[in-house]
Parts: C-alpha cells; sequence; structure tokens
C-alpha cells in the first residue's frame, strides 16, 4: 500500500486560493464550466501527441468528457481521457496557482518545432489549464483529483484537498488515462447535485466543446461550433440552422458574416442579420445578442462592448483565443483588449456591408429597409467610423425615378463641376417634397436634391456636415439664385416695387417675423418662411419640441416671390385698402408657416380665412 505525500500551500498561494474562492468569480456555478474547460484542454492536447505520432498510453480509449451527478452522494464528478497527469505535473499544476500547466506545454511545442518536430496538428485550441480548477471550491467542502498520465507505463495518482491550506497526493492502482475530478458539495450547495441543473449550465457554457460530452449517461453537445469550421464546408442549411438555434428566431437570416482573422487578433466570428428589425415592430430597445467565446467556451453571453450599440441588431458569436483568461474565463481583464475587438469587429462588418451594397444590392435594399435607422445612429455617435457610414445610408433623389434609390458617393459623382454643396429637403414623402416652396429654386437650376422622409435625418447631416469634402446643405438654408425668373403671370413687381413692398410687409407683420426679403429663388409659390437661426430648419425645431428641448422662441424670415400674382396683387391691395391687405399679409405668413409643417394651431389662420371669404363675396345683399 503507497504512502500518502503531505503538502502545504504556501502562504501566498493560500491567500490567492482565498481570492479565487471568494472573490474572483462572482457566480459560483462557473464551477461547472471551468472544470469542463480544462477537461477539454486535456483532450485537446492529447489528440496533439497523437496526430504528431507520439506514442501515448491506452491509445484505444476514445478522447471525451463524463459527467455525473449523484444527489444522494451530493458529489460532481467530471471525467476526461486526455494526457493526465504524472506525480511531478500533479504537484506542479496544483500545487501551484499561478503556473499554468497549458502554457508549459505550448512552450514545449514550440522546442519541439525548433527541433525539427513534427507540429502540423492545430495547437492554437490548447487553453490554460489554470486557476480555473480551484473554482471548484467555492461549492466543494473536499476536492478529489484522480489522474494518470498518457505516458506509457506511468502509475496512476489521487490528490485531495479541502482547500484550507494542505493537499495530499496518493498513488492508486488501475487508474485509467485522463484525469477525474469528483467535487463533493457543500451542504448549502447541494443544488448543483441536480442533474438537470448541471445540463443547464453544460449547455450554456459548453455547449460547442469539440469533445463529446455526456451527463449521466446521456449525450450533451450536439450542436457543432461551426464558426470554427471551415466555411467552404458547410452547407447553407446548416448556417440557417445555426442562428435558427442561437437567434431563437423561426426565419432564415438576412445576411451572414462568417470570417477568420489572425492579426492583430486571432478571431473567428461568425455574425447574422435578422430578417427584421424587432425595434421597429413594436419591442423594447434590443440588448447586444453577440456571444463571446474563448475557444468554444462561453466567456459572456450577450457580450457588452464586443460592437458599439448601432450595431446592437447582430446575433451570432465571435471567439477569440486573445482573452487574458489566465485569471478568471468570467471577466475580461484587458479592457484595451475589449476595444481593440470592437474596432476590429465593426471595421469588418462594415466593410462586409459595403461589400453586400455592391454585390447583392437587392438584398443589402432590403438590409437598409429595415436597419437604415441603426446606421444613422452610428453616424450619429460613432465618430470612429462615421465616414464609412455615411457611404452606407440610402436615399430617394431628384434625379432617379420614383422609389429607386441613390448613395452620397453617386450623388458626389453626378454633381456639375461648380457645385460645392450637396441639397436634401426633408418631407412627408417625394410628392410632398416636390411640391415644397424650399425646392422651387433647386428644380429651376437644375440641380439634384436628395428627399428625406425620417426627420432624424437632419440630424444625421448636422452631425455629418460633409462628405468627400462636399458641405451637406438643407434646401431652406440652401443660397439659391434663379438667374432669369421664368412667371406664368403678367402681373409682377419691378425690384423697386417689391423692396418696397418688402418693407410694408415688416412693419405690418411686426414682431411675427425677423425679417422680411425679396426670395431670389421662388417660382411658384408666392412666399416662404425661413428660420431667422442660421444653424436652425424648422423641422429640427419641430423635432426638437417633440423631446421637450425646443430652443429660444423662434423667429422666422419671410422670403416674397415678385413674379408671383398675390404677391403683385397684394402691393396694389396696400396702397387701396389697409385692412383688407393687413389680412393677406397675415395669412400669407399662416400659408408659409403651414407648408413648413410650422402651424401648430390653425384656429386663428381659419378664422381669418372666414374673414377673407366674406370680403371676397361682398358685402350682404
Amino acid at each position: 500500500m503507497s504512502s500518502v505525500e503531505k503538502h502545504q500551500f504556501q502562504a501566498e498561494i493560500q491567500q490567492l486560493l482565498d481570492i479565487v474562492i471568494h472573490s474572483l468569480y462572482t457566480d459560483k456555478e462557473i464551477f461547472v464550466r471551468e472544470l469542463i474547460s480544462n477537461a477539454a484542454d486535456a483532450c485537446e492536447k492529447l489528440r496533439f501527441l497523437q496526430t504528431s505520432g507520439q506514442l501515448t498510453g491506452q491509445s484505444d480509449l476514445p478522447l471525451g468528457i463524463t459527467v455525473t451527478t449523484d444527489d444522494t452522494a451530493q458529489t460532481v464528478t467530471i471525467v476526461d481521457t486526455g494526457v493526465g497527469m504524472t506525480h511531478d505535473e500533479l504537484v506542479q499544476n496544483l500545487g501551484t496557482i499561478a503556473h499554468s500547466g497549458s502554457k508549459a506545454f505550448l512552450k514545449q511545442l514550440a522546442q519541439r518545432k525548433e527541433g525539427g518536430g513534427d507540429t502540423k496538428a492545430d495547437a492554437t485550441l490548447i487553453g490554460q489549464f489554470g486557476v480555473g480548477f480551484y473554482s471548484a471550491f467555492m461549492v466543494a467542502r473536499e476536492v478529489k483529483v484522480w489522474t494518470r498520465s498518457c505516458q506509457p507505463d506511468q502509475p496512476g495518482w489521487c490528490w485531495t484537498s479541502e482547500g484550507s491550506g494542505s493537499y495530499e497526493i496518493e498513488q492508486v492502482e488501475e487508474q485509467p488515462r485522463g484525469t477525474k475530478v469528483v467535487v463533493y458539495l457543500k451542504p448549502e450547495e447541494k443544488d448543483y447535485a441536480q442533474a438537470f441543473r448541471v445540463e443547464g449550465l453544460i449547455k450554456r457554457y459548453s455547449n460547442f466543446v469539440s469533445f463529446p460530452i455526456s451527463l449521466n449517461g446521456a449525450a450533451l453537445n450536439t450542436v457543432r461550433a461551426i464558426w470554427s469550421r471551415n466555411k467552404n464546408e458547410i452547407k447553407e442549411e446548416e448556417y440557417e440552422e445555426f442562428y435558427r438555434y442561437i437567434g431563437h428566431d423561426s426565419e432564415k437570416p438576412l445576411m451572414k458574416l462568417h470570417f477568420t482573422a489572425d492579426a492583430p487578433l486571432a478571431i473567428q466570428a461568425l455574425l447574422f442579420v435578422p430578417p427584421r428589425n424587432f425595434e421597429e415592430v413594436g419591442m423594447a430597445r434590443g440588448d447586444m445578442e453577440v456571444h463571446l467565446y474563448c475557444k468554444r467556451v462561453l466567456i459572456q453571453s450577450k457580450a457588452e462592448g464586443l460592437f458599439p450599440e448601432w450595431l446592437r441588431f447582430l446575433k451570432g458569436v465571435v471567439d477569440s483565443e486573445d482573452l487574458p483568461l489566465n485569471i478568471s474565463r468570467e471577466t475580461m481583464q484587458d479592457s484595451t483588449l475589449m476595444q481593440k475587438l470592437n474596432k476590429v469587429l465593426s471595421s469588418r462588418f462594415i466593410k462586409f456591408l459595403e461589400e453586400q451594397s455592391e454585390k447583392n444590392p437587392e438584398t443589402y435594399d432590403k438590409f437598409h429597409e429595415q436597419f437604415s435607422r441603426f446606421l444613422k445612429e452610428g453616424i450619429v455617435t460613432d465618430f470612429t467610423h462615421r465616414e464609412a457610414l455615411a457611404k452606407l445610408i440610402r436615399y430617394e433623389t431628384s434625379a432617379l425615378e420614383k422609389g429607386k434609390t441613390t448613395s452620397l458617393a453617386d450623388y458626389v459623382k453626378r454633381m456639375g463641376p461648380d457645385q460645392k454643396e450637396i441639397y436634401f429637403i426633408l418631407a412627408p414623402n417625394r410628392d410632398s417634397a416636390e411640391s415644397s416652396p424650399y425646392y422651387e429654386g433647386m428644380r429651376a437650376q437644375k440641380l439634384e436634391v436628395l428627399f428625406f422622409s425620417d426627420p432624424w435625418d437632419e440630424f444625421v447631416m448636422d452631425h455629418l456636415r460633409e462628405f468627400e469634402g462636399k458641405a451637406l446643405k438643407s434646401a431652406e438654408k440652401a443660397e439659391i439664385k434663379i438667374d432669369e425668373p421664368q412667371s406664368a403671370s403678367e402681373e409682377k413687381l419691378e425690384a423697386g416695387d417689391a423692396e418696397e413692398l418688402a418693407k410694408w410687409l415688416k412693419a405690418s407683420l411686426g414682431e411675427k417675423v425677423s425679417e422680411v426679403r425679396v426670395s431670389k429663388r421662388l417660382v411658384e409659390s408666392p412666399v416662404l418662411v425661413v428660420d431667422s437661426d442660421r444653424f436652425m430648419t424648422s423641422s429640427m425645431r419641430r423635432i426638437l419640441k417633440s423631446m421637450n428641448k425646443e430652443p429660444q422662441q423662434a423667429k422666422y424670415d419671410l422670403e416674397i416671390n415678385p413674379n408671383h400674382v398675390v404677391v403683385a396683387r397684394l402691393n396694389r391691395v396696400r396702397q387701396e385698402n389697409q385692412v383688407l391687405a393687413g389680412k393677406v399679409a397675415e395669412q400669407l405668413l399662416d400659408n408659409a408657416r403651414a407648408a413648413a409643417g410650422l402651424m401648430e394651431d390653425p384656429r386663428s389662420m381659419v378664422q381669418r380665412m372666414n374673414e377673407l371669404l366674406a370680403d371676397v363675396m361682398g358685402p350682404k345683399s
């Protein structure tokens, strides 16, 4: 019978063990994930050794992980058929928290490669066998580890500790290759001995481990980590099935992006765009549904910070080997690394959208119809990607037939050599935009105008300010001058008369307007109003008001069209009937405000209109 060796944890090691047990993890259930991850690492190491031609003990023993729960004995047992440990490795790996067995193993592989050994097998999936093991003591009153190294003719060993300062090692007979960890649960943690409890944890955290996992004899991880496979070997049906699984959706995804990167970070990612915008159909603001993995082990569900907020519609997985998980798989220790992941992933997805807009324009149009609000949110909130996102938005335009859209880049390509600004107009729909007084001068000058129907587009333009060196300008604020105005009416005002009428209108309307001037851009409309604040438009003022953030009291400038019959006749009437002319002046102002969407209370306008109708129809007979 072999003797029992007794070992003491060093004082600083015991202190670190206390931190692991009581502070490092915020959720005790993590111990199941950590132990299975270590088991998967051990299997990965053995597979590497076998594929590189090394002799291993019990080579016919298949690789896998077996989990058993016993609610009577109140134990959880996790067994793997991986590399196992020798006596010295047992002391080194489980006696020193700061030591990483996998790091040492990778160092040996590097040395073997330098010596000309065969290292064709993929060693990149080998994890870090370190402090994760000690998470078991969060729920355990005692932990026992039975192990036998894959090295031929090595005996088996049993490691035992209560996590209170010491551990014991004893040689055992008839131990199969690999490692068995038995967690003897504390009475208050006996819930973990229930099969359903452990099953839920395995499916949540370890469902994509590449080795078979069974629980009490039943296979669990039947869904493959599709993102780690070569995309040329994956059928479209498999992508769709995986999307339905991870996206909790019964429909097919609209788009998918499956890519692998080695620099600046090692990343495997599979991202899906859903077929619809769930926020738009009445649901609340969505959460990020991209899950973060390291070597197919879940690190963070719905990982915050992995993508910017405007990409919250994405679903999928990101798997990176570069995560600093030597201390804990639960917490991202390096925020700088997370920011780098964010930048790399966001840039890659934006590039993907650019490619889709060129290669699959019909699909991209469907995407834009559903998710353009998110792109616009990105322009407003994400300075890093603002210019790239600006290339992705689409608008109807006066240069194309109704229903067709254009990019800002294509607009710039169509600009004349003397045009310095990109013009846009906000209206409920295209018909309203084309009948707007602000559009008349643009149309007369044959200038292309973008038609906005989303009230937030002006905020987008305000943040974007310019595109490819061309300033973005609201038609309301554009300084357009028609060289030779055309009028269908023979009644029009000479320049001097028009200026005199403008002065009279300012005096008559008083504080209702800041300024009255003769327009250089009106063709068919008699008047229009412009916000006197050069940075504010009428539509933006409406938006601010809806947000209860209206700026100081609005003041408007009134522009009059000297070539319009109403304006010409007003000039005559003001000399004959000041009362009637005053009513007409106020009505023209209200008409202009109504056309700009600025008429909040039409009661006074309706009353005045009735008075004017009575005047037109003459006195009572």
